[in-house]
């Protein structure tokens, strides 16, 4: 039995370890964007982003000039979060706090 089972761990470690050709996320050198990455060269922002992303956030908007250099860079600032209380930009609708 202690036979078959070492045989087994030995197979699946076997498979586990064998395509390692393959770069890794990173690639092989972290430090540097492997060439074949994606790459964006203009950002066209669509049409309402920004007034999406500056919704329910009152005047004066303090805190939100790097708006205008946010690009094509994800953040989860202009996308909904909680729900009910916690909502209080007013993503999810009338169930969100008004302050």
């Amino acid at each position: 039995m202690a036979w078959r089972m070492a045989g087994c761990i030995a197979l699946l470690a076997g498979n586990v370890f064998a395509d390692i050709s393959t770069p890794l996320v990173a690639g092989l050198d972290p430090s540097r964007r492997p060439p074949e990455a994606p790459v964006i060269r203009a950002f066209e922002p669509p049409p309402g982003w920004q007034a999406r992303a500056l919704r329910g956030i009152a005047e004066p908007r303090n805190g939100t000039a790097f708006l205008k250099d946010q690009g094509a860079w994800y953040t989860p600032f202009d996308r909904p979060g909680s729900t009910g209380v916690y909502d209080i930009r007013g993503f999810y609708g009338e169930g969100g706090r008004r302050d």
